[in-house]
């Protein structure tokens, strides 16, 4: 009898057991399912990242020779920065952006050589899209990298689970081929694996795999990064855009970059419109930005950018070579038509977009900060009171107004540089165009800047 009763209460023990793990079970999967509810309301991203991109090079940012409807429209229903900084050139860029960190902790303080496997930016860095991914977003990469050739460089090592593009700096946008030095390279691949597709446009293959990834993942969260490959040389306009500024007159090389410009503008359209088809343009948050000045090489004509008054481009740290045109844009939570004046920079997009997509990041590590509050209140004060650049053996210092560059370059010749000018000292709220050099007139002024490059370097290395 009582071995009966020992046998019913082992029964009544497994049962209640049993029922236990199945509560906990049933429990699990009911936050599982919560959670990816909450997930499914957070705004999709979108990064739109053009290539040497002029400052003033879009008709809402001042240039009066171009059609930039698209590019307009899309600043125009949100904010719009006018101090705005990239890098001085486009892998370093790039990394600033995808790491929120300076390029030169993000290990990328140069351009990535398609011919040395140890360049490009370490796996160990932890990227924007590892940070979306980690947030249960699906991740891509559309268009050039420019961060590494190796597999544990690559945009599906990176946080990346879709990739189509080119890995090199710049491709023909026909046959996909880097011609920069021999043997030619054939450049272009989907994760990882070469693909094929000779003689289709480049920038239209773009916009393709943006819009068939975005087809794909409609119905969860999804973060691009929508890489432009231009208007970076070479200038491959569409026949339309290349007859519309001849028959304008527009002058030689600003009718072949303009042509260009005016082909991104058209493809940035097919992205926009392809969101709205969906139905997603209300939640769905998109940053546009350039990564660098317009470019004056031989392989873009010398020229056809514009940076208005301000003096560099592409390669200097003159303003018109760092400065850049940016913007965020998210109907329904950024108010549109609003400008902001602060001194931010591309590290920022990523700690700004865990902000407003609720993601939580650790920021001890990062460079980038918030600007959520300057979104939100134009009065709010720059985040970055200092800030420093450097490029090979170039560097600039800002600190608020001030600014101090060692051996400044100014590939737009606006006025010749002397020997005196190595040390080259701007107050850029009363000489924006960065044209007098004061740093004979304030040597206090050359000594704090220098001092604040020193320490910058020191944790920078």
């Amino acid at each position: 009898m009582g071995h009966r009763n020992n046998k019913k209460s082992q029964v009544i023990a497994y049962i209640i057991i049993v029922a236990l793990i199945l509560s906990v079970g049933s429990c699990s999967l009911k936050q599982s399912a919560e959670k990816q509810d909450i997930s499914k309301d957070k705004p999709n991203v979108i990064i739109i990242y053009t290539d040497d991109q002029g400052a003033i090079d879009l008709n809402c940012y001042g240039a009066s020779d171009l059609v930039t409807p698209n590019m307009d429209k899309l600043v125009n229903s949100g904010i719009k920065f006018t101090q705005f900084y990239g890098a001085p050139i486009c892998s370093p860029s790039r990394a600033g952006l995808l790491t929120g960190k300076t390029p030169q902790r993000a290990g990328v303080p140069g351009n990535v050589s398609p011919t040395n496997p140890k360049s490009g930016m370490p796996g160990s860095q932890y990227t924007i899209a590892e940070m979306f991914k980690d947030a249960g977003y699906k991740t891509a990469h559309i268009g050039k990298w420019h961060l590494g050739h190796t597999e544990d460089k690559l945009p599906n090592a990176q946080g990346f689970d879709y990739s189509f593009g080119h890995h090199g700096g710049c491709i023909d946008n026909y046959s996909h081929f880097f011609y920069w030095n021999g043997p030619n390279r054939h450049d272009l691949y989907r994760n990882g694996k070469e693909v094929f597709y000779p003689g289709q446009y480049f920038p239209d293959l773009l916009v393709a795999e943006a819009s068939g990834f975005m087809d794909e993942n409609k119905e969860e969260p999804f973060f691009i990064y929508f890489a432009l490959n231009t208007p970076h040389y070479p200038y491959q306009g569409t026949p339309r855009w290349l007859k519309y500024y001849q028959d304008k007159g527009v002058k030689y090389p600003r009718d072949l970059y303009a042509a260009f410009l005016s082909t991104q503008d058209d493809k940035i359209g097919g992205l926009l419109k392809k969101v709205e088809e969906l139905g997603l343009s209300e939640n769905t948050i998109i940053v546009f930005q350039s990564d660098n000045g317009y470019s004056t090489e031989e392989r873009a004509h010398f020229g056809g950018g514009n940076a208005g008054d301000l003096r560099g481009s592409k390669f200097s740290l003159f303003e018109g070579g760092i400065r850049v045109p940016a913007a965020i844009s998210w109907p329904e939570r950024i108010k549109a038509g609003e400008e902001r004046n602060q001194v931010a920079v591309n590290a920022d997009w990523m700690p700004t977009l865990a902000d407003l997509c609720g993601i939580h990041l650790d920021i001890k590590d990062l460079d980038g900060k918030s600007l959520v509050s300057i979104i939100e209140d134009k009065s709010t004060k720059s985040n970055h009171e200092k800030f420093c650049w450097k490029n090979g053996k170039r560097w600039a210092a800002r600190k608020g107004e001030w600014k101090l560059l060692k051996y400044p370059l100014d590939n737009t010749n606006k006025v010749v540089l002397l020997e005196s000018d190595s040390l080259f000292l701007v107050n850029l709220t009363d000489d924006p165009g960065e044209m007098t050099n004061l740093a004979d007139q304030y040597p206090d002024k050359v000594r704090e800047l220098k001092a604040q490059y020193k320490e910058w370097l020191e944790n920078n290395q």
